[in-house]
């Protein structure tokens, strides 16, 4: 299976880019407002979240290049994975989707001078593809996060003694998956 890259309009490479010089920033600031108001929930260790979300924040940086169409499944399952952590966090659906919006804002934050540098019609279809990629990536954690509580609820016959499953190994099993096939993806683009 060969890859599909196609040219990325300069005004979504141009997002690309300043996502990608700010990178480490906005994961530092995603997972300190993450780790802060989740401090009375079972947590994981900080170290394993920043990899889930410098993972989701790599995914929407591809997003925005000439791979959009071949991280979009991946950026489904990095999502579906972060909503089934989610629920191991104990944390409610509602949260799950706040802590994606949070990633929104913080990116809103990032790019707001870039996109006010663009033309209007660039820089709407740009605003408009980025909210579109986090929705539909909102609504797979959602559904993960879904997914988790219904497998409880068989599972354990209808009563939930324990909201810890996936363990902490299985997460970290994950997420090196999903890093692996991203790695994966971008380095099948080099060779062609």
């Amino acid at each position: 299976m060969g890859l599909t890259t196609r040219p990325s309009h300069p005004a979504l490479a141009a997002v690309g880019r300043s996502l990608t010089i700010n990178r480490d920033r906005l994961i530092t600031k995603w997972a300190d407002w993450l780790v802060e108001r989740t401090t009375q929930v079972q947590s994981l260790d900080r170290s394993t979240i920043e990899r889930h979300l410098a993972l989701l924040v790599d995914l929407v940086i591809e997003s925005a290049g000439p791979l959009r169409r071949e991280v979009a499944e991946l950026w489904f399952n990095a999502c579906d994975t972060y909503g089934r952590t989610a629920a191991a966090r104990g944390l409610a659906a509602g949260e799950v989707v706040e802590e994606i919006q949070h990633l929104r804002e913080l990116m809103i934050r990032e790019l707001s001078e870039v996109i006010a540098a663009l033309q209007a019609r660039q820089s709407m279809a740009v605003v408009l593809r980025l909210n579109r990629f986090l929705d539909r990536g909102i609504a797979h954690a959602v559904v993960g996060y879904t997914d988790v509580l219904v497998e409880m609820l068989f599972n354990k016959r209808g009563v939930v003694l324990d909201a810890s499953s996936p363990g902490d190994e299985a997460i970290r099993a994950r997420l090196a998956q999903l890093e692996e096939e991203l790695a994966a993806i971008k380095q099948r683009s080099q060779t062609t």
